[in-house]
């Protein structure tokens, strides 16, 4: 044991060890330390060499944050908060880590000083594959607004060593490859906390017993597959304010690694097949759930999640406290999705069987710590798994998932005794023997929310009516947001500077402060600049297409994007129809005050979604033939721009003119791609979903191109639907549809697309693609003629960023606080 003298001087020490500087030379030192001592490199490497070595020296200044601020947080009593999540898409961290830090320019000038270009080693970081889409994208906004906020929140997701795919397009199909981001060596961001591995289990049988001594019920969970769970540390900065909070992710790894005696048997394969089923949970992002093994697997996957994560939580607190007293008081689980609806069964499993507690003040602790956020308003979309298969996997979890649904139907009973039918639609066992993920949710949660107004009130209305007329007050609506640090201030340097020298910066903290350029929407000055700023963002945009793809954009043309998911209910369709008929009025010369337009495409397809990849098919095939043809030259471009990842919307949601969102009224939940847009003074054109009706009310029906039905006209129409009466009532539409029918479009591949048209064609239609038809080109029309009178279009463009300001994960995070969580920010001293 060191003595009083020496512990004092080594505190000294490591005090000292803590201040690393934050100026250029001090970057520069360290980076070359790294490169050369650490990674064995010199200047001349390779930009992926360059990359970790920078990526190291900020994390240096990142782990002293990082340290206080764990310190912070637990050295005394107070409340945080976990979020659960199967993705956090953060994309790439160098940039977003020097903004929130506040060295870019040091680090610039360090670089520039040693002959290094910062933006191309920028470059060399691959985007981290831990998402696929909006859902994840929003959680890694939420923890950035969380440690900008300072409220003490950790989140946990899970390690994938390969995401979703790497999308690549040849002959216009969607080809998917492996996309293995972690790369070559360890991830830099990342530290792994082997010290907190948790043990998760599978299969096995369970045995109950009478405790002798207690009389109390016993459950063994016995005979089980064991799997380790590891943990790694991805810190996570909020913006200058010397917080840096934590995401977790668990690997999977087997407990025995290697089985030798198999081995020395000649049982090679054998040997090592308990480590490669271990690894298999969080080898890939989502597998294809369309095979019983892709279900086992995604399962396996969510069970683990919600498994290591909330030991984490109780083995932390029991660490502390005696007992579980107050537990509920300081902790609070946010469920985003249906995915780690497990948890509810999960704690309850920890407190019931591990902590003894009995079955009545467990429930009173799960349900006042369990929080669910709802995504979707397609019923497809919610998660249910066969009791057959939890039986295999999750013995245990599944026979209190029956106690839970045997009291929780109990008490819908006598609410309205014998309403056998609402009995029925409530169950969290359904009448086909599956367990209904999403139910599972709301009856062990205190909060159940939408992401949108209209989400919120559709919830209620229709998917969860009945949860909400036996508990009204557990509904509530957070609509989503972005985080600007990343969607404007990183993204958009250009206008970022433009705005620190009218409005300063407060505004990347407190968004709502872009109102005050609204007074200079119609100053021509700043209309220029701005314009400037668009077009600079544009070239940007044109040189990454035509690096991709090799059609030349040019930047005088309107900028027309749909980027997102491939998905029939996100209506990509319905844009290429437009296009397609933009394609005919230029063949039959009706070109009077024509505006040249770009239109870009971009989203994966799931790799079992048939529909979605025969829409990418049909989208590259109209691309070929437009882009080809000598009579359209610039007045019309059509791209699919592939492989779309965050670091890709960081360059096409500044360089955007016209922002696509046209899902069918009552399908879309939020979007978030909308907010991204509007924020960088893109204006958008929608129908009324999802946050398009709050972002319309925000700017305003005059800076908004609205079209098509409304929800509750979808509704009606769906009953009576006949799509051939929109065709016989549109020259247009007849127009349309006769040259994707004749095969023009696929002359030498017959029969591709009969499944599309046929689809759009069918009464079933869920989308009604063609009811919106005639509403969306004339509505495009409009927007073509407003894009020709720039001042006019610029005013719009201002006005739309300037009224941006409630749509920062900021607002979002404050609200889930407030209404939810109830934390205390915490002030990280330096």
């Amino acid at each position: 044991m060191p003595t009083q003298i020496e512990a004092k001087r080594m505190e000294v020490i490591i005090d000292m060890l803590q201040h690393i500087g934050m100026e250029k030379e001090d970057i520069e030192s360290d980076f070359l330390r790294y490169l050369c001592h650490t990674l064995g490199r010199n200047i001349t490497s390779e930009d992926y060499y360059l990359y970790k070595a920078l990526s190291y020296a900020i994390r240096d200044r990142l782990m002293t944050h990082w340290k206080k601020t764990w310190e912070a947080y637990n050295e005394k009593k107070l409340k945080k908060a976990y979020y659960l999540s199967m993705e956090f898409l953060i994309g790439r961290s160098l940039t977003n880590n020097l903004l929130n830090l506040g060295v870019e320019s040091e680090t610039e000038k360090a670089m520039y000083d040693l002959g290094l270009n910062l933006e191309e080693i920028e470059e060399a970081e691959r985007d981290a594959g831990l998402g696929n889409g909006g859902l994840g994208r929003l959680a890694a906004c939420f923890m950035d607004s969380c440690a900008t906020l300072q409220l003490p929140v950790m989140g946990y997701g899970l390690r994938y060593e390969y995401g979703m795919f790497r999308q690549l397009i040849q002959n216009g199909y969607q080809i998917e490859e492996p996309d293995h981001w972690l790369g070559v060596g360890p991830y830099p961001w990342e530290i792994e906390r082997a010290e907190y591995t948790r043990v998760i289990k599978f299969g096995g049988e369970t045995r109950e017993y009478v405790d002798p001594h207690t009389g109390q019920l016993i459950v063994h969970w016995e005979h089980a597959e064991v799997v380790e769970a590891v943990p790694f540390d991805v810190p996570i900065p909020g913006f200058k304010n010397s917080t840096v909070n934590t995401l977790r992710l668990w690997s999977a790894q087997a407990q025995e690694g290697f089985n030798l005696s198999q081995f020395n048997a000649g049982s090679y394969h054998e040997a090592v097949a308990e480590k490669a089923g271990a690894e298999n949970i969080t080898m890939v992002l989502y597998p294809n759930d369309s095979s019983e093994n892709g279900k086992e697997l995604r399962l396996k996957q969510q069970y683990f999640l919600v498994s290591a994560s909330l030991q984490d939580v109780v083995e932390q607190w029991k660490s502390k406290y005696k007992d579980f007293t107050d537990f509920a008081k300081f902790n609070a689980f946010q469920l985003n999705d249906t995915h780690p609806s497990l948890a509810v069964a999960e704690l309850m499993r920890l407190l019931v069987d591990k902590e003894g507690l009995d079955w009545d003040d467990a429930w009173q602790i799960t349900t006042k710590t369990m929080a669910y956020t709802n995504h979707t308003l397609l019923p497809e979309a919610l998660e249910k798994w066969s009791v057959g298969l939890f039986e295999k996997l999750l013995p245990r979890p599944l026979e209190i998932i029956y106690e839970i649904n045997h009291r929780f139907l109990t008490q819908v009973s006598m609410k309205w005794p014998a309403d056998v039918e609402k009995q029925r639609r409530m169950s969290i066992i359904d009448e086909h023997n599956n367990v209904c993920m999403a139910y599972l949710a709301i009856v062990g949660s205190h909060s159940v929310n939408g992401v949108a107004a209209l989400h919120s009130e559709l919830l209620k209305e229709g998917l969860f009516n009945d949860f909400y007329q036996l508990w009204p007050e557990k509904f509530n609506n957070k609509t989503n947001g972005v985080t600007q640090r990343r969607w404007l201030a990183g993204c958009n340097p250009e206008l970022r500077a433009l705005l620190k020298e009218k409005i300063g910066e407060d505004w990347i903290t407190k968004l709502t402060d872009l109102e005050k350029i609204e007074p200079l929407a119609m100053d021509a000055k700043f209309q220029q600049a701005w314009y400037e700023v668009k077009q600079n963002n544009k070239q940007r945009l044109a040189e990454m297409v035509e690096r991709e793809t090799g059609v030349k954009l040019s930047i005088e043309s309107m900028f027309d994007v749909q980027v997102k998911r491939i998905h029939e209910y996100k209506r990509q369709l319905l844009n290429v129809l437009h296009v397609i008929h933009l394609y005919v009025r230029i063949k039959n010369g009706d070109t009077q005050n024509w505006t040249n337009r770009s239109v870009i495409f971009g989203g994966k397809a799931a790799p079992g979604y048939a529909m979605a990849k025969n829409i990418i098919k049909l989208i590259n095939n109209v691309a070929q033939i437009v882009n080809a043809d000598p009579d359209v030259g610039d007045k019309l471009k059509v791209v699919f721009f592939p492989n779309y990842r965050v670091s890709a919307m960081e360059v096409i949601c500044p360089g955007t003119d016209l922002s696509e969102q046209i899902s069918t009224a009552g399908k879309e939940a939020s979007g978030t791609g909308n907010m991204k847009f509007m924020m960088n003074g893109a204006l958008t054109i929608g129908t009324l979903d999802g946050a398009n009706v709050e972002i319309r009310e925000a700017v305003g029906d005059e800076n908004f191109f609205l079209f098509g039905l409304q929800t509750p006209e979808v509704e009606e129409l769906r009953h009576h639907y006949q799509p051939q009466n929109y065709i016989n009532d549109s020259h247009a539409l007849q127009s349309v549809m006769s040259l994707l029918e004749s095969g023009h479009f696929n002359q030498f591949e017959p029969g591709i697309f009969n499944d599309i048209i046929n689809s759009i064609k069918s009464p079933t239609d869920p989308w009604m693609t063609l009811a919106d038809f005639q509403s969306y080109i004339e509505v495009q029309e409009q927007a073509a003629q407003a894009y020709q009178n720039r001042s006019n279009w610029l005013r719009m463009s201002i006005i739309n960023s300037a009224r941006s300001g409630i749509f920062s994960t900021d607002r979002t995070m404050k609200e889930y606080n407030d209404d939810i969580w109830k934390l205390e920010p915490i002030t990280i001293k330096n």
